[in-house]
Order: structure tokens, then sequence, then C-alpha cells
């Protein structure tokens, strides 16, 4: 099978509960194959990977933010995995979004999107380290425990100093911006992996 090339771009959308936001999705091929993964997906050609999580989370959860107060990525992978019979390899960067609350506006769903995620909710870093549920990243929960306290994203270097990101512990780098919403900007840690731990969503 074909591998084909994907940049992505992901959001870790965390409210002032220290919860993050994740979709449960399936793979329309394996529609038993479930998981939970963040909000985010494939970016046009030669679009910035801010622009593209902008432009993901608008139309994933309602939040419209203009890419410049995404700051920047907090931590990037690449990884394999199968989607509807397609196997492919992706490079993802994830952005630090933190807001006090947010009601979930998911009209802006494309058709594969709709047709591949039939739930959403926010989680607990604690939740995360004890379901036995799927979750993408796998390592979601390590890297939320050191980014919302202030520590190095997993495998990168040390994050920048900044100010209270709200609701919770220092996030690194976190300011507020317009709208009640923090963004978060760290160096980015590079972790190749090799598992399906993916969604074109």
């Amino acid at each position: 099978m074909d591998v084909i090339p994907r940049r992505a771009a992901r959001v870790l959308l965390v409210d002032g509960d220290d919860r993050v936001l994740l979709f449960r999705g399936f793979d329309p091929a394996r529609p038993h194959h479930r998981y939970w993964f963040t909000p985010g997906g494939g970016l046009d050609p030669d679009e910035p990977y801010a622009a593209g999580a902008a432009r993901e989370l608008a139309e994933e959860t309602g939040l419209r933010l203009a890419s410049e107060e995404l700051g920047e990525p907090v931590w990037d992978e690449v990884t394999e995995y199968p989607f509807d019979g397609q196997w492919y390899r992706q490079r993802q960067e994830f952005f630090l979004v933190r807001v006090p609350s947010w009601e979930v506006d998911t009209r802006g769903f494309d058709q594969v999107e709709r047709d591949s995620i039939d739930d959403h909710r926010w989680w607990e870093v604690a939740e995360l380290e004890s379901t036995d549920e799927r979750i993408y990243p796998t390592d979601l929960a390590p890297l939320l425990r050191r980014l919302l306290s202030g520590g190095p994203a997993l495998g990168g270097g040390p994050t920048s100093g900044g100010d209270t990101a709200m609701g919770g512990g220092p996030a690194s780098g976190a300011r507020s911006v317009p709208g009640g919403a923090s963004r978060g900007g760290s160096e980015p840690g590079r972790r190749p992996t090799g598992g399906a731990s993916g969604s074109p969503c």
C-alpha cells in the first residue's frame, strides 16, 4: 500500500478546569476501531501550520482566533496510520489554546468529519491517564501534564517563561488574547512515531 504524505495542525484546547477537548472518531473502513483525538486536521497546499490550526479550530469547534494568536507550536510528531483504506504518513504540529470555558459548535464539520466523528467531551488529565479507551496522540496525558505545569514538552527543550494561563498553572508562554482565550508557545518537541495514531479529520 502506498503511503500518502500529509501535513496537519492540531489544537490542545484546554478549559479553565485544565480539561482538554477531544473528539471521538472511528475509521469508516474499521468501524469498531474507535478513538479520541484533538481538534485539527490536514493542511491545504502551502498553508502554514498556525493558519491551518486556526481554520480547523473554527470549523470544528466554532472558536475563531487569528493564526498569530496561537503562538508557536508546543509539540510536533510524525505518525503513520490507516484511514478508510489508505495509509498516511503525517507530520503534525500542536498548538496550545486556553479558554475559561467554551460551548463547542460542530456545525462547521465537513462531510468526512460528519461521517467519522460521533461525540466530543472535555477530559481531565487524570482521566486520560486511567482510561482504557484509545487516545491519540498516545503521549497526550504526560504532554499536558508538562505543559500545564510549565515544564518542557515531550522530547523538546525547555519551554519559554510566560504569564500564568487562566484557570490553572502556568502554561509555557501563555498569554491572554481577545475573547478570553490564552495561547501557549514553546520549542516543539520532535518525536517520530511508527504507530497508527492519527486521524485525517
